[in-house]
């Protein structure tokens, strides 16, 4: 993604001069504060925003699975229906067999699959769609908070899984939360400023995902936390 200009909508601006690459095979993580442009820059990404003139954006149409915070699952349709919604929406025959394989994975029985999105937990509501963005089976994924509607501790479940389903995927993660980006994250970008602007941190050591009480992480949690205020500021 190249914007030699930035990015203005509404009149405002909001992303100054950005370069944005991501590292194929690996997760990028996207921090800053409320209204600095991360959503604005995933959305460019995906193709839902038109780049403005003297930008350009690599074209993914056809790579790139999308994960919302919301779970968007629809009420009318149970939670195998859900999982194969992008089959249905591009009229092919949903690969079933797949999808509970899928569900599978994501720790949800069997009899998980005939329920409706009314009779599930958060946190299962959440494996539903994590499991719907692994059907679509893409190279590249874009996360947008897609943690933040559950609880602690089912959060961390849901990153551990994460990394592990999307392990050699290209990912592009927008989040608030600085532990989640050290646990997931090879590569960390800030955005902060008006109009803002990316710099990148270092991430610890290790593969993710990372132990959350690593005594190195819990270190980098802290200067990301001041990173983060010193954006705001």
């Amino acid at each position: 993604m190249h914007l030699p200009e930035g990015l203005s909508l509404g009149g405002q601006p909001v992303l100054g001069p950005t370069d944005l690459s991501l590292e194929g095979g690996r997760v990028t993580a996207l921090l800053g504060p409320s209204g600095s442009g991360k959503s604005t820059l995933l959305r460019l990404a995906a193709g839902l925003l038109a780049v403005p003139a003297g930008g350009s954006v690599t074209k993914l149409a056809g790579r790139v699975a999308y994960m919302a915070q919301q779970d968007l699952l629809v009420p009318w349709r149970d939670v195998l229906g859900n999982v194969t919604m992008g089959a249905h929406l591009r009229g092919q025959a949903p690969d079933l067999a797949r999808a509970r394989a899928l569900l599978a994975e994501v720790g949800l029985a069997e009899a998980d699959a005939l329920k409706s999105p009314a009779q599930l937990s958060g946190g299962m509501r959440q494996r539903v769609a994590l499991a719907r963005t692994l059907m679509e089976d893409r190279p590249i994924v874009l996360m947008d908070e897609p943690f933040s509607a559950v609880d602690a501790p089912t959060r961390h479940r849901m990153q551990s899984l994460a990394a592990r389903l999307l392990a050699r995927r290209t990912v592009l993660l927008v989040t608030h939360d600085p532990l989640e980006a050290l646990r997931l994250a090879d590569r960390i970008l800030v955005l902060g400023g008006r109009p803002a602007t990316a710099s990148e941190v270092p991430v610890p050591a290790g593969a993710p995902p990372r132990a959350a009480g690593d005594p190195a992480l819990l270190a980098a949690q802290a200067a990301l936390l001041e990173r983060l205020a010193e954006a705001v500021s």
